[in-house]
């Protein structure tokens, strides 16, 4: 696995898909599938909350889902199980502040994968860097259902916050985002955004995908 630059980070942040089981009345695969067609950069695989799978049945569908991921060039995340993602040969893993210490994860993966961290202040971001982060997601932008956890609403003038703190890595928003609002996220200094039910609960995951993709694509032209 070749080692994830800055400019590789930042094009794969532009459409973050976070999904697990729990997070689509559908077929993961599927939706993967769709969410990839209509123009998803990256993919985490995020199985969390009520009912979600455990053992053997989590290991198969993040294997089936990287398999997915593999065959279409998109990167696969796993959140916060460092072995998982070794075990299925992730590219990387995304934690949180309350998950594992960002510098134990970095030093557990290597530096052939992508290491993701969560943050909400300028602190919080610069101990993330120094702890070998590739790239920061920021939020809440928004209220947000998909998270019973999340922390307090922030919204995009946190993003501005850490560009004017000189935080230059690669960052995506997320939270309660929808294709109205990306433009908001963008143009305070994200480089993309993450979606969980915007993409993996629509009735239509490839047209919620474009949607998305067009909002960031809008921003970048």
């Amino acid at each position: 696995m070749h080692p994830w630059n800055a400019e590789a980070v930042q094009r794969a942040m532009q459409v973050y898909l976070v999904m697990g089981s729990v997070n689509t009345k559908q077929d993961p695969m599927e939706v993967l599938r769709q969410a990839i067609a209509g123009g998803i950069t990256l993919f985490q695989f995020r199985e969390k909350g009520t009912g979600a799978l455990v053992g053997e049945a989590r290991i198969t569908l993040a294997m089936r889902l990287r398999e997915v991921c593999s065959q279409h060039g998109v990167p696969f995340i796993v959140n916060d199980d460092v072995e998982l993602a070794v075990a299925v040969e992730a590219d990387g893993v995304h934690v949180g502040q309350d998950d594992a210490d960002a510098a134990l994860v970095r030093a557990r993966i290597g530096d052939g994968r992508m290491l993701g961290v969560s943050a909400h202040s300028v602190d919080e971001a610069r101990r993330a860097l120094q702890a070998g982060a590739n790239y920061l997601g920021v939020g809440p932008m928004y209220p947000t259902p998909s998270k019973a956890d999340a922390h307090a609403v922030l919204g995009p003038a946190v993003v501005a916050e850490l560009r004017a703190a000189g935080i230059a890595v690669p960052i995506v928003g997320i939270g309660g985002i929808t294709p109205d609002t990306t433009a908001a996220v963008m143009a305070a200094g994200a480089d993309g955004v993450a979606v969980i039910s915007a993409i993996a609960g629509a009735a239509n995951v490839c047209a919620a995908a474009a949607q998305f993709a067009a909002a960031v694509r809008g921003m970048q032209a």
